[in-house]
């Protein structure tokens, strides 16, 4: 079914990928403003990852569509959802060797310009997996399937998730990657080997409370114009690090609460992050019922309320972490589990509710198709 929305924007600038619990939606921006809204694709699936690959020429989109009753799947789209490849195929496997699984893909990560064929993969059970070869095939990172740690990772409540990859972009160059509950690893070798990179990141509900391992990082954010900074969400706890993850200082400042799952650079400036804050660890809904985004502007050093044309009581929401998404100039989305979009065209001093009745949105991405 396809439907608009009244958000101001033109044919060829922003289009909006949304995965849902109920399946995903593509939003074509048309002429004359606004998206045109197309959907549900693989309806009754949940789709936490999607994303647009527009490296050398290819228009393509990703989504993992799964299904309690058939599993998870990869599909791919070359004319942006009017088509997707074959629904039986289950191109991403473990090695039978492994005894491991696949339950569902959490990130799909094209890599940059200088790796244009190369796509990497969150999985659950926590994995790394890669495609050389633009997504024709997938083979597991070796160096995390067989990690001495893995025996004892714990899940978190949303299982043993691999959910955030982030990298400088360069072959064979440093990455690094969060897993619910087992924390940050950095790899400085393209992913051949791999540390844990955890120091003072707390995890409060472990008798030990800085563990090497063992932390529930919910979401790690990164600019490449300062590649050494990183910024984490944990469960309890905001953090930055200059030294690509060596070490963590608490940024939690000015918060109405320091738990939440959304997190994400603005596309120009290396010192300006959004989160959502949510209230508590049982409750995970916005505090006060009042849906706020809070963006630093200063890396961290003060956070401020974003609140224009959002909803400031009975607003009982969820963003989860790959709900939120921003994109140059100035753009900023983000989904709720009630089903709201929301979006932002100046950086986020002002929102608009750009749709509303969708399932729960676990995953925004936008791009420029």
């Amino acid at each position: 079914m396809k439907t608009s929305t009244g958000f101001t924007v033109s044919a060829g600038e922003t289009d909006l990928l949304l995965g849902t619990t109920k399946g995903a939606f593509v939003g074509r921006a048309r002429d004359g403003g606004g998206w045109e809204l197309d959907g549900p694709h693989f309806p009754g699936e949940e789709v936490y990852a999607m994303a647009y690959d527009g490296r050398t020429g290819r228009s393509r989109l990703w989504a993992a569509p799964g299904s309690p009753f058939w599993g998870t799947t990869l599909r791919f789209s070359d004319d942006f959802g009017g088509s997707w490849s074959g629904k039986d195929e289950r191109p991403v496997r473990f090695p039978e060797d492994s005894e491991l699984s696949l339950k569902r893909i959490w990130q799909i990560r094209p890599g940059s310009e200088a790796e244009p064929d190369v796509i990497r993969l969150g999985v659950e059970p926590a994995c790394l997996f890669e495609s050389r070869d633009a997504g024709d095939s997938w083979q597991p990172v070796e160096g995390l399937l067989n990690h001495p740690h893995r025996e004892r990772w714990q899940p978190g409540a949303g299982g043993l998730c691999l959910h955030t990859i982030v990298g400088d972009g360069e072959p064979g160059g440093r990455m690094m990657i969060a897993i619910s509950a087992a924390g940050a690893y950095r790899s400085d070798d393209g992913g051949a080997t791999w540390e844990a990179r955890n120091h003072g990141v707390r995890a409060e509900f472990l008798p030990d409370k800085h563990p090497e391992f063992g932390q529930c990082v919910h979401k790690i954010a990164h600019h490449p114009s300062n590649p050494g900074r990183l910024f984490l969400q944990n469960h309890w706890g905001l953090y930055r690090s200059e030294d690509w993850g060596d070490s963590w200082v608490d940024i939690a400042n000015g918060v109405p609460s320091d738990f939440g799952f959304a997190m994400a650079m603005h596309p120009g400036d290396p010192d300006t992050v959004y989160i959502v804050p949510i209230e508590s660890d049982g409750f995970r809904c916005t505090p006060d019922a009042k849906l706020r985004v809070y963006r630093t502007r200063d890396g961290g050093a003060s956070w401020h309320p974003l609140t224009e044309g959002l909803p400031q009581e009975n607003a009982y929401e969820t963003v989860l972490r790959d709900a939120l998404a921003t994109l140059a100039p100035g753009q900023v989305f983000f989904g709720t589990r009630s089903g709201k979009v929301y979006a932002s065209r100046d950086d986020g001093d002002s929102w608009e509710l750009v749709r509303d009745g969708l399932p729960p949105v676990v995953c925004v991405k936008a791009c420029v198709a």
